[in-house]
């Protein structure tokens, strides 16, 4: 027990470290896009009311010093209010953040749940007609953009069909079209990583002696094959899913979802520097928390992976 804490100090202690280095990155390079004060006040401001307001924003101040009194800020979990919308950033974040997560985690879960027995067929009946089928697919679903494939389904299941809103959240019915085009290419991954990964322990030795003995097919497959294959498949939908939170924008945009990847588009081009580093910083915790369960994960798949050891 004494050298799992250890373990998880250690991983801790890094993560601290990571956050420190996001959050420096993301202050000094959204302090680069311009000042928020010439969009805040009107064309015809004088120069005195431009420094008034720069001065009470604390942007007069050198920018270490900035960039101090925010770290402090978001060691309490303040990060100040937001420029343009002039209520607590974090507020806004947390009201945007459950439809992207909704979003996310839907397109996951469609892409594995199909992408993973269609990768698993394919390299049991590998040169069939069905695995080259399969592949086929997997590569127009890696070559179509979110975008266009978004917007032809609202064309063919709202408009043509009227099957599905167009827009919005709120029901199932909206959460579909939206997760289907954000897990498309998801899915055509997971089918190729499941399909090779499938292959190549279907070759190892263990599972040539385990069909020696007499075990049945499916048994060999996905009690002894699969679970050894899993662990790729787990490291890469661990980390496409903080890709996933930080990159829904252009879906979120396509069929109005709202969610933090348009409120943080929108604060960029806004130049709201505190919502922006908010969100920066809110999303690099989910993706560093969801990275460290993945990591724990891995000693339930392969009991002989210790992390504990002293290296």
């Amino acid at each position: 027990m004494d050298v799992m804490l250890q373990y998880l100090f250690k991983r801790l202690w890094h993560t601290v470290f990571v956050l420190i280095g996001i959050s420096m990155i993301s202050f000094f390079f959204i302090h680069l896009s311009g000042d928020p004060v010439l969009l805040m006040l009107p064309a015809d401001a004088s120069h005195q009311e431009t420094e008034t307001l720069r001065e009470q924003l604390g942007f007069n101040d050198p920018i270490h010093v900035q960039y101090v009194r925010f770290a402090w800020q978001a060691v309490r979990g303040e990060f100040g209010n937001s420029l343009y919308y002039k209520v607590p950033a974090m507020e806004l974040i947390l009201e945007r953040l459950p439809a992207s997560l909704e979003l996310a985690m839907a397109a996951m879960l469609i892409a594995l749940l199909v992408a993973v027995p269609i990768g698993i067929v394919s390299a049991v009946r590998r040169g069939s007609l069905l695995d080259m089928g399969s592949m086929l697919g997997a590569l127009f679903g890696l070559s179509m953009p979110h975008f266009w494939l978004g917007i032809m389904m609202i064309l063919l299941f709202s408009v043509k069909l009227g099957w599905l809103p167009t827009s919005g959240r709120g029901t199932l019915a909206h959460l579909v079209m939206p997760a289907l085009a954000l897990g498309m290419s998801l899915m055509a991954m997971f089918a190729r990583l499941t399909r090779s990964v499938m292959l190549e322990v279907l070759s190892l030795d263990y599972i040539r002696t385990a069909r020696s003995k007499g075990l049945r097919e499916p048994v060999v497959i996905y009690k002894h094959a699969f679970k050894n294959a899993l662990i790729p498949i787990v490291t890469v939908a661990g980390m496409q899913f903080g890709f996933l939170l930080g990159g829904t924008v252009i879906i979120e945009t396509v069929f109005a979802w709202p969610g933090v990847g348009r409120l943080v588009v929108q604060a960029i081009f806004n130049r709201d520097y505190p919502l922006v580093q908010a969100t920066v910083l809110v999303l690099s915790v989910i993706f560093v928390a969801v990275n460290f369960l993945v990591d724990m994960l891995y000693m339930y798949l392969d009991p002989q992976i210790n992390y504990f050891e002293d290296k």
